[in-house]
């Protein structure tokens, strides 16, 4: 058994009742029952924004007192990946590699305004090739100003670029409205409507939802005040931002902007309520699956269908005087990633191998038994969430590309391991007195607060991460950066 994967509990695998059996078996086109797909995908969540793992932190988790009994479920009666990572931590580009497989370099979404092109393939038009039936509802968000149904999807609900908390427009199937209500109970009340409508072959269904996404952060107002009488502490590393303390130039210069800590906070202006506002939403998102989760199990289809549930990237509280998640520390990068198919995935599954958000699309056509997807960087893993050995990845690629709509981080490329993560500023970065590369030992320095990169102990490390980022970046293909232009201090207006 591989060593990474491990039992919680006294959970144990029931046997399916005959006439659910029955009624897989007869539903199979031939041989082996293929899942329908349930891929619920938030927007910006990071890692550890679940109850079940503020417990699991003790004395590190940043908020024990946060809930999330629908989730935490989820991942009772299935598996928790617990070291996920997206490849660029930003909307557009890490969507475009869930669909896809491929680094942003590969499949050119680079930004938040980029389209995911036409001809590039992913898995939802693999599955629709391979019979099912397709449905996208929720947020899209690659090209802002394009809410057109997509290729690839049977039935359409979404909307231009970041869409609205409340009383949104949405183009269903070709027809505009808006639709009153707030947007979490909206998309899982349509949710709903189609899981209980008549299938007659599996299906994929993807559920984007807006939350925890600011700009600014709006809980539903039943939940507003849920969290206030909460204690909100500011992360141990959340003062660790500047340069004299060995952390590179721009980090220091971009805290008063909108993306530091130091800037408006997404609209909320007080750190303590910045946070519970991102936690809050999170509220209705726990219990929107919940209801999904209790529409499958009337109509059936529960435990015939694989749920997925995980985020296009993290997002940083606070961490190194930082907000929003255009870094490469932890908080940026890491996700969730939930999955329960009590036919294949023992209840209680805990992996810890290195997953990456590349790793979604061939895992869900692994599972479906779909021809995989070529010239892709990400690999299934299938084999992780049952608990079979499967030799894996050692060490991935982190890239972001500096965007002039948002000029406060430059170009970044990094590497990391289970053990160590290396970072470099290439292209315009003002020299290394200025920018000032990133080497961390996450074993003993899991907050990344010492920067090891002029430790001559370090030395031989470096060296090896080094090489290992130039032999990831080969790998992932050509890589073309634009010229970074300086951070610049302009607030939006909220």
């Amino acid at each position: 058994m591989n060593p990474n994967v491990m039992q919680i509990g006294h959970l144990t695998i029931a046997l399916l009742p005959l006439t659910l059996a029955l009624t897989i078996a007869s539903a199979a086109p031939s041989g082996a029952p293929r899942p329908n797909v349930l891929v619920i995908l938030t927007d910006d969540q990071r890692w550890d924004a679940l109850g079940v793992v503020q417990r699991e932190q003790g004395e590190r988790a940043l908020f024990p007192w946060f809930q999330t009994p629908h989730l935490d479920r989820l991942a009772a009666e299935g598996a928790r990946f617990a070291n996920v990572f997206v490849t660029t931590s930003l909307c557009s580009p890490s969507r475009a590699s869930l669909l896809s497989g491929r680094y942003a370099r590969a499949h050119q979404v680079m930004n938040n305004f980029t389209e995911y092109p036409n001809a590039l393939p992913s898995y939802p038009r693999r599955l629709k090739e391979a019979g099912y039936e397709t449905a996208y509802i929720g947020k899209w968000h690659m090209g802002e100003d394009n809410d057109e149904q997509r290729p690839g999807f049977d039935h359409w609900m979404s909307h231009r670029g970041q869409g609205n908390y409340f009383d949104n427009e949405f183009n269903v199937n070709g027809t505009r409205r808006t639709v009153p209500g707030y947007y979490t109970t909206v998309v899982t009340d349509h949710a709903i409507e189609w899981l209980r409508q008549p299938h007659d072959r599996p299906w994929l269904l993807i559920l984007g939802q807006k939350a925890p996404h600011g700009g600014p952060i709006q809980p539903e107002p039943r939940f507003e005040h849920t969290l206030d009488a909460f204690p909100v502490k500011p992360p141990v590393n959340a003062n660790n931002y500047h340069a004299a303390e060995g952390k590179p130039a721009w980090l220091e210069e971009s805290y008063p902007t909108w993306h530091g800590a130091g800037g408006p906070l997404y609209g909320q202006k007080q750190y303590d309520r910045f946070v519970r506002a991102y936690l809050a939403t999170l509220l209705s998102v726990d219990e929107s699956v919940g209801r999904v989760r209790e529409a499958l199990r009337v109509t059936g289809q529960l435990d015939r269908t694989l749920i997925v549930f995980t985020s296009d990237n993290g997002f940083v509280l606070g961490e190194h005087g930082r907000v929003d998640k255009r870094t490469a520390y932890d908080e940026s990068l890491r996700i969730p990633l939930l999955v329960r198919y009590p036919p294949a995935v023992k209840p209680g599954t805990v992996v810890s191998d290195l997953v990456l958000s590349l790793d979604l699309a061939p895992s869900v056509l692994d599972f479906c038994g779909a021809k995989p997807l070529r010239g892709i960087q990400g690999r299934s893993w299938k084999a992780l969430a049952q608990g079979r050995s499967a030799a894996w990845r050692e060490a991935f690629l982190y890239e972001y590309n500096y965007e002039q709509q948002f000029p406060y981080t430059p170009n970044v490329r990094a590497v990391r391991t289970a053990d160590w993560k290396y970072i470099r500023y290439p292209h315009g970065d003002g020299g290394p007195d200025r920018f000032t590369a990133e080497l961390y030992d996450l074993r003993d320095d899991p907050y990344e607060m010492t920067n090891r990169i002029n430790d001559p102990s370090a030395a031989k490390v470096l060296r090896q991460m080094g090489r290992e980022l130039d032999r990831q970046s080969r790998r992932a293909g050509p890589d073309a950066m634009p010229v970074y232009e300086g951070i610049v201090n302009v607030l939006p207006k909220y």
